[in-house]
């Protein structure tokens, strides 16, 4: 079974960790008992196609979550963070609650622990903590579900209980969303499941990760559009997990399916034991590219309005009335099969490798502004940009609506694509160009969570 790593580590070699250690002894009074790391991420390819069942491809970025840690024999959780912008917060463990409509960071971390706590059915023990986080926050790097992989991480070894990185992963996707998020898995499973130097196909049910080798010759860059965008705070993340859930509904409908029981896109496929290529045409032959009403989707599954509303809208998307099941649709099975084809190329490098992976990121795009929506301009700005800058192919990465872009560069380019960026996107703009070193940065395939003592 493999659990995350437990290293030792040279605080004092460790500008990061001793800054650490004595904000820890400077809260506490004594040093921590140990640290937890647990990474953000980077979609290379595969965006809103998670919760649809379908496999996706990340990697691990360096920059993470990290936290120190001593368990306590009181019954309190003491959390504080290294950034002011974030304020103390203390609770009593049997008094845990998460606020759904305003999270604030401790939120995400009581997410972590009450998924650990609930699994195991724990009498769980007290914690003081101290949280320092170098991935931008609202940025589309999967910053909150770090958080809470970092907090089902100290959780587990503060309780001495042991758990492979897959069942971890499994345990904080599901724990996120006592927070509202309706996601589908990727952030907690590569965070868990990421190796340095390679990039993961993640493919779910069951939980698996392949090594994809990126190849030769270019570097990601991350770009940030400033825009933040919070996913729990906002209902158009939830939205999109409905209009596909609709769209697998009356699909299965159509094709004579027990509809009641299937509930993502890729399950459909499964149920039906076709190719991308047909669902892509089935979604073109049964629905249409008009928005759905609540009456006309109530008539095609042969419910009533309060039946859609109890069991298949979600609590925060009860007052939508408009669905768009044909764009959803047929974005999730281009991406979904986009995703296979990256991973090809990947495996085969042809001698045009790095045009066909920009073509397909491209392409991502395009279908995430158009068909999903989930861009915005601020994004589709940044991304011609990068590709005016000598980009071979750039997207929006995360959930969008603000938030990242990734962009696949030759390497022979990187300095004078990081140049022309900075200069046409950041330094154009007051706000942006205070923000720039840790907005526009190449990244490298890192790591996963691990725990660190104290050599």
């Amino acid at each position: 079974m493999a659990t995350p790593p437990q290293e030792p580590v040279q605080v004092a070699e460790s500008e990061r960790f001793m800054k650490l250690k004595e904000a820890f002894i400077s809260k506490y009074g004594a040093p921590p008992a140990f640290y937890a790391r647990a990474p953000g991420r980077v979609n290379l390819i595969g965006e809103h196609i998670d919760y649809c069942g379908y496999a996706v491809l990340p990697m691990a970025l360096d920059q993470d979550i990290l936290a120190a840690v001593t368990p306590t024999k009181t019954k309190l959780i003491q959390l504080a963070n290294t950034s002011p912008v974030y304020l103390d917060y203390n609770v009593h463990i049997n008094k845990i609650h998460i606020d759904t409509a305003k999270p604030q960071w401790h939120n995400y971390f009581l997410c972590g622990f009450k998924g650990i706590q609930e699994h195991f059915n724990l009498i769980a023990s007290g914690m003081n903590c101290v949280v320092d986080g170098t991935i931008p926050a609202s940025s589309g790097l999967s910053s909150s579900s770090a958080l809470v992989c970092c907090a089902g991480l100290i959780t587990m070894v503060a309780n001495q209980r042991i758990l492979s990185k897959v069942e971890l992963a499994e345990i904080c996707a599901k724990c996120e969303r006592y927070i509202g998020t309706e996601g589908g898995g990727m952030d907690q499973s590569i965070s868990f499941l990421a190796e340095k130097g390679t990039a993961k196909l993640i493919e779910f049910n069951p939980l698996r990760a392949t090594n994809v080798k990126l190849p030769k010759g270019a570097v990601f860059v991350i770009a940030n559009s400033c825009r933040e965008m919070n996913k729990a705070a906002t209902a158009h993340y939830n939205i999109r997990v409905v209009e596909c859930r609709l769209a697998t509904k009356v699909l299965a409908k159509a094709k004579g399916l027990e509809w009641q029981k299937l509930l993502k896109l890729g399950d459909l496929q499964t149920e039906l034991g076709v190719s991308l290529e047909t669902m892509i045409s089935t979604v073109e032959q049964v629905l249409h590219p008009e928005p759905y009403s609540r009456e006309e989707v109530c008539q095609h599954l042969g419910i009533s309005q309060e039946e859609l509303c109890s069991s298949i809208l979600s609590q925060n998307t009860q007052d939508v009335t408009s669905f768009k099941l044909y764009q959803r649709a047929i974005h999730v099975y281009s991406e979904a099969r986009r995703v296979l084809q990256f991973k090809t190329v990947c495996d085969e490098t042809p001698a045009n490798a790095l045009q066909l992976l920009g073509e397909l990121m491209n392409q991502s795009h395009v279908s995430c502004r158009d068909m999903y929506e989930c861009s915005c301009p601020e994004l589709d700005q940044l991304v011609d940009i990068c590709m005016q800058s000598g980009a071979v192919g750039s997207r929006l990465t995360g959930a969008g609506w603000g938030g990242c872009t990734v962009s696949m560069v030759p390497t022979n380019k990187l300095d004078s694509f990081l140049t022309k960026v900075q200069d046409v996107y950041y330094k154009a703009d007051v706000q942006r160009a205070a923000l720039h070193t840790q907005s526009l940065f190449a990244t490298q395939p890192g790591g996963g969570a691990a725990i660190y003592h104290e050599a």
